[in-house]
């Protein structure tokens, strides 16, 4: 239903009265006229009538008709009344406007026969001799008590009507012009009672949309002003738990929105009410686009969707494990609680997902390290303790023998005294890189390498294989040089060792934009593929067997790995089986 404004109705209904009072007015003054002019004409025939009859009295007195109706054709167009002298038998012995011979007898006129009985008559009817409507007037003309001829005089009715139309015109005129006036002082009543009204609707939409700074107007009526006051009370306290709600919600949605924990609420019809930034990441989907949608549409992980709807459907607590597979694997721990009114109506259900990857992929390296050095160490304990049970046993006696076992038992302890050192540098990085006490201070490049490749010779040399070293004489870089050494070191020795003779391996660093790029490369057996992306963990080998021969301890790639993140670089490989590889660490020039 289409609603009006109240000055569209106010000033309709103000018109209309307007209008109906004026046409009121103007019929009832327009009757009272009419009846007024038409007594008026009538008094005035009779008056007319009065003033003549002595003459006609006299003359009918003495017989003589043709005088009567010479007399009445002289007064009557002097006087602009119509005379006609009648008779007692109805007969016409005189009339100013036509011959009386021609007439029609008029005894049976309701004016004539009123006179005639002693009274005086008024009629106002048509008359079938001037074939107009006429005023009619009589009075008896008496001689003694007799009454010997009737006067009646006349007045067009037309000229009355013409005044009467001239009259009504007139009233109409002053009436259209009145109503005008009335409708533009309806107009402007109706804006002024309206306006303030209008202004109240228009500071109720402000408040409605938020601006509740402005004030309306207070107007200088009462119950309006009233009304004023109680919309600018209500806007103020408005303004002031709106400003206390907003306070509250920022800060909720700054908690919401920062918590690392994902979060996500769904209505009981399983849409998405909200979700914040750690879930929206998790997921790989945009918040604004997950609110509304469907938790099947957003969420395409059938153990957590199943989670969501087993809370909807119980008032307690679910806790699951659950995997998802978005760009790389994420185990999340998942609790759903169930969402209730104050009064026990289900208003949906909330999921908290916490990402414990990095908690499942520690576990799983601790598991890993606690078996790779268990291993490691368990291999020369081993053979330490079974060779000196084998001396003890007797082959002690035997000098050739004793010295070949404590020549293994030896070289056994070596090994494990190597391991036990590699984890205790990787422990002391570790702990360099958390505690922040790393000393980093500029250092000329080239003669960490050349003293890395010095650390390498006499290895290389009963292989035949020769170390090249390419870096620029003026190449800075801030770093700790010592350790920058040993993962040098570790990398050369590493490609001595799965280098074949008289092969070379080359050592070449260089700035690339920002970072100090240096690059290890041999012309070894290579590694496969699918051992490249573990090849930086602790004591993973591509070869066992030949690593163990080799003498390797299997922590030498992770060292380097922790050297190069303690500068905040990285590490990488890439190798060819039967070409060779090439390590190269990255790391920033400045710090």
């Amino acid at each position: 239903m289409r609603r009006k404004r109240l000055a569209a109705k106010l000033y309709p209904a103000l018109l209309l009265i307007a209008v109906f009072s004026i046409i009121a007015v103007s019929w009832y003054a327009a009757r009272i006229l009419t009846a007024f002019e038409t007594t008026h004409s009538t008094a005035d025939m009779l008056s007319r009538a009065h003033l003549i009859q002595h003459d006609f009295s006299r003359l009918i007195a003495s017989g003589s008709t043709q005088e009567v109706d010479a007399l009445c054709k002289s007064l009557g167009p002097s006087s602009g009344t119509r005379i006609t002298i009648i008779l007692p038998t109805g007969t016409v012995i005189g009339d100013s406007d036509e011959l009386p011979a021609v007439m029609e007898n008029h005894a049976t006129r309701p004016e004539i026969k009123a006179a005639f009985s002693g009274g005086t008559g008024t009629s106002i009817r048509y008359s079938a001799t001037l074939h107009r409507k006429m005023v009619y007037a009589a009075i008896p003309l008496m001689q003694g008590s007799d009454v010997v001829a009737v006067v009646r005089t006349a007045f067009p009715l037309f000229n009355l009507q013409q005044d009467i139309s001239v009259f009504r015109k007139e009233l109409a005129i002053g009436g259209v012009v009145l109503l005008l006036l009335i409708g533009l002082g309806s107009y402007f009543i109706a804006r002024h009672l309206s306006r303030p009204l209008e202004e109240m609707r228009l500071a109720a939409e402000r408040f409605a949309e938020g601006h509740l700074e402005g004030r309306v107007p207070i107007p200088d009526t009462k119950e309006m002003a009233e009304l004023a006051e109680t919309l600018n009370s209500l806007a103020a306290q408005l303004g002031e738990k709106i400003d206390g709600l907003e306070r509250q919600r920022a800060e909720q949605e700054v908690v919401f929105s920062n918590m690392t924990e994902g979060i996500i609420v769904i209505d009981p019809e399983e849409r998405v009410v909200k979700i914040n930034e750690a879930a929206s990441v998790l997921f790989g989907i945009q918040r604004e686009q997950a609110v509304g949608r469907s938790v099947q549409e957003v969420i395409r992980n059938t153990p957590l969707q199943k989670l969501l709807l087993d809370v909807l459907k119980s008032s307690e607590s679910v806790e699951a494990d659950v995997t998802i597979h978005n760009r790389m694997e994420r185990h999340l721990q998942a609790h759903g609680t169930a969402l209730r009114g104050a009064s026990g109506d289900a208003l949906g259900a909330m999921v908290v997902l916490n990402d414990v990857t990095r908690l499942r992929k520690l576990e799983n390296l601790r598991r890993d390290f606690v078996a790779n050095v268990s291993h490691e160490l368990k291999t020369p304990i081993t053979s330490i303790k079974g060779f000196v049970e084998t001396l003890l046993d007797g082959a002690m006696n035997n000098p050739e023998e004793t010295k070949r076992f404590l020549g293994i038992i030896a070289k056994h302890s070596e090994r494990l005294n190597g391991i036990i050192e590699d984890l205790l540098s990787l422990s002391r990085i570790e702990q360099d890189t958390e505690s922040r006490e790393l000393r980093l201070e500029p250092a000329r490049i080239k003669d960490v390498l050349k003293a890395a490749a010095m650390a390498c010779e006499a290895k290389a040399s009963t292989k035949q294989i020769s170390i090249q070293i390419r870096c620029p004489d003026e190449l800075m870089a801030t770093v700790s040089a010592a350790l920058l050494e040993q993962a040098v070191v570790n990398l050369v020795d590493n490609a001595v060792k799965y280098s074949d003779g008289s092969k070379s391996v080359s050592v070449e660093a260089k700035a690339s934009g920002s970072e100090l790029v240096i690059a290890v490369q041999d012309a070894g057996c290579g590694i496969p593929p699918e051992h490249l992306p573990r090849l930086f963990e602790r004591f993973y080998r591509a070869d066992k067997a030949r690593s163990r021969q080799l003498g390797g301890t299997g922590l030498g790639l992770s060292i380097v790995k922790h050297i190069a993140q303690a500068h905040g670089g990285s590490v990488a490989v890439e190798s060819t089986v039967g070409q060779g590889s090439t390590f190269t660490v990255r790391i920033p020039l400045l710090r």
